[in-house]
């Protein structure tokens, strides 16, 4: 059954294109395309992004900066990432709406729990900033308060990959794809697709976490039909 309202992960780097870092058109007006065919066909739609295509909070410590100040900067990359999906997005055909966790009014729209469910009812694709706007949160664990916050069935992690491996595939040719899995096995099996606080948020939130890439186009629709190939990871 297609799941009414949705909550999508997608990583700074999935907008970098092959560079890595920065935004790339082609690479964002890509994304833009397929989040809008999904919206259009009827399901809810909120977006934290990542900020790691601009800076991670971690690499900040390696620059003698102190994890807070470094962690403050990867949230204004997000919020960066934000402004430019919602402009994509609304260029693709789907109403959008940027919402900040970090105050930054003249920029977008402060996050408010009840803001953010009247979009979303309201038919407008909602793009999560700024992480929750404390320092010491992933963006993964972002993702997962949002969803559990704004009544989401499902979390969807758009990666790389199409689905959670025993290691990572790009360098281990003998990882193993699993189809379905637990969040108590993802956690005991220490699976790095997300952090271990994201998978113990949605595992009491009863969230069910959907792993698949989004390097193919189309895939975020046909993973809402339930097709495609994905891992599905379920209290």
């Amino acid at each position: 059954m297609r799941p009414k309202r949705v909550l999508v992960k997608l990583s700074g780097e999935a907008l970098a294109g092959a560079s890595g870092n920065g935004l790339d058109g082609a690479t964002l007006t890509a994304l833009a395309a397929d989040i809008s065919a999904a919206a259009r066909e009827g399901v809810e739609i909120g977006i934290v992004v990542g900020g790691g295509n601009f800076f991670r909070g971690v690499q900040g410590l390696n620059k003698g900066l102190d994890r807070t100040s470094a962690d403050s900067i990867g949230m204004l990359g997000t919020v960066m990432n934000a402004l430019a999906l919602e402009h994509a997005i609304e260029t693709a055909g789907a109403p959008a709406r940027a919402m900040s966790a970090v105050p930054m009014p003249s920029l977008c729209e402060s996050y408010a729990r009840k803001r953010a469910l009247d979009h979303l009812s309201n038919g407008k694709v909602v793009i999560l900033g700024g992480g929750t706007g404390n320092p010491y949160f992933t963006t993964d664990t972002g993702a997962a308060l949002r969803a559990a916050e704004l009544d989401c069935s499902h979390l969807l992690k758009a990666t790389q990959v199409d689905g959670v491996y025993t290691a990572d595939p790009k360098k281990d040719p003998d990882a193993v794809r699993f189809d379905r899995l637990t969040h108590v096995e993802a956690i005991t099996r220490d699976l790095k697709v997300m952090d271990t606080a994201a998978f113990a948020l949605a595992r009491d939130a009863g969230l069910t976490i959907v792993v698949f890439s989004i390097a193919e186009p189309g895939m975020l629709a046909a993973v809402l039909r339930g097709e495609g190939r994905a891992t599905y990871v379920t209290p």
